[in-house]
């Protein structure tokens, strides 16, 4: 395990790829959507945000991170297609500290990371693996009041596994890593923050939606994994100015059964209007 405490920086310009398509899932990415809102323009995806952060925490932590490691992220506003961004991951005793900054001095996000188990790990809820069930034909739509409180998710398979998330990485990070690519490539950590969404919307329609919050933990190295299943256990839903927010736990297994990724979600799956909460 790496013992050296080094550092790691990145900058760049976020981008977001045709914002005016007519076919976004989330409107909350698109720019006619977003404004609806009351945002200036199309948010970028928070989980596209966190990935740009990977380079960087690879330099200062090293691949061990990705065979055992973590990290607890919050999501503190929105990045527009167009902000520069300062990406620093910086050591202290025994974690290190992760802030993605604009060119205004604010956080687009900011959190904590380290190696081994991380310190909320048996906070977390391990779903059993199940075999993955087919996608329904229509999905209810998420409230308040169907919220499937204490309740498993119906769990998400597929056999897109490596390949998958590769192609995704491809066109959300511009990434080129040797580590993402290829028949032994890793999941992308972006990809990893984007499976529980991928989850929930197996089972229910919700949006507009943003990222608010993760905890991810790897527990195992996800080298090569043809096929992947995601079980999850529902836990909250409450509203905050307006916003309705769900927490669940996710756990990632490969197919053998073998627990790769636990991780909590945080989603504000119903959107307030700004100026109407």
């Amino acid at each position: 395990m790496t013992t050296e405490r080094k550092s790691g920086e990145r900058k760049l310009t976020a981008f977001l790829g045709n914002p005016d398509r007519p076919d976004i899932g989330n409107a909350i990415h698109s720019t006619d959507g977003a404004r609806e809102y009351g945002y200036q323009a199309a948010l970028v995806g928070g989980a596209t945000v966190w990935g740009w952060a990977s380079p960087a925490i690879l330099d200062a932590l090293g691949t061990d991170w990705l065979d055992h490691g973590w990290v607890e992220i919050a999501f503190r506003r929105p990045t527009y297609p167009g902000d520069d961004l300062t990406i620093t991951v910086t050591p202290e005793a025994d974690h290190w500290l992760l802030r993605i900054t604009g060119a205004d001095g604010h956080d687009r996000i900011s959190g904590e990371l380290g190696l081994g188990d991380a310190p909320w790990l048996g906070e977390l809820t391990k779903t059993p693996y199940r075999p993955a069930e087919p996608e329904m034909a229509v999905h209810p739509t998420l409230t308040p009041e169907i919220a499937p409180v204490g309740r498993q998710l119906a769990p998400l398979g597929g056999p897109e596994g490596i390949s998958g998330a590769e192609v995704s990485v491809r066109r959300h990070q511009e990434a080129d890593h040797e580590l993402f690519r290829g028949p032994n490539a890793r999941l992308h950590p972006a990809w990893v923050a984007a499976r529980p969404i991928r989850v929930l919307h197996h089972t229910y329609d919700y949006g507009p939606a943003i990222h608010a919050k993760s905890h991810i933990q790897w527990l195992a190295p996800a080298v090569g994994t043809p096929d992947l299943v995601t079980t999850a256990t529902f836990h909250e839903t409450y509203e905050r100015k307006g916003h309705h927010y769900g927490i669940f736990d996710c756990s990632t297994y490969d197919g053998g059964g073998r627990e790769l990724i636990r991780q909590r979600h945080t989603t504000v799956f119903a959107v307030a209007k700004r100026g109407m909460a």
